[in-house]
């Protein structure tokens, strides 16, 4: 069975995959853990690795029963035809998040070049160098059409 893409509203990714769970529907929301810090603490927290967007294996003949979930707002399309995700994407993606990246060094980079990722969900890939902060690094991944944010974990 393909796997599928799922647009959500915002910020309900969570709900969203525990729902479709609920009516037997497998579904995949790749999740990370990061360190919020607020005005009096720091605290570990589990954030969607893509916001909005939730994978689904299912069959074609199946596709209009996640509109049962609410939170559900569109599949993603690719050419006039709902993006399909392969397995071996998935796994990939699983595998790579089982690994942390407990930090990274910025050096001798300036926004548009091109920063090859050798470890994380998003190994292999190629990403354009956004943005450059003290602790951070967005990355656009055009291939994907996302854009990422690396973060130097501060302890």
């Amino acid at each position: 069975m393909p796997w599928y893409v799922i647009y959500t509203k915002p910020r309900n990714e969570k709900k969203v995959a525990d729902r479709l769970k609920q009516i037997g529907i497998d579904v995949y929301c790749p999740m990370i853990t990061m360190v919020k810090q607020w005005s009096d603490r720091k605290k570990k927290v589990e954030i969607p690795l893509l916001n909005s967007y939730v994978f689904v294996n299912l069959n074609e003949k199946d596709r209009e029963l996640v509109f049962q979930v609410s939170g559900v707002v569109r599949y993603l399309f690719w050419l006039g035809k709902p993006a399909v995700v392969r397995g071996e994407e998935i796994d990939a993606l699983q595998d790579g998040l089982k690994e942390t990246i407990s930090s990274f060094e910025v050096s001798a980079i300036k926004i548009g070049d091109m920063l090859p990722i050798p470890t994380g969900p998003f190994q292999g890939k190629e990403g354009i160098i956004k943005q450059i902060n003290k602790n951070s690094l967005q990355l656009i991944l055009k291939e994907l059409g996302v854009l990422i944010t690396l973060t130097k974990e501060v302890t």
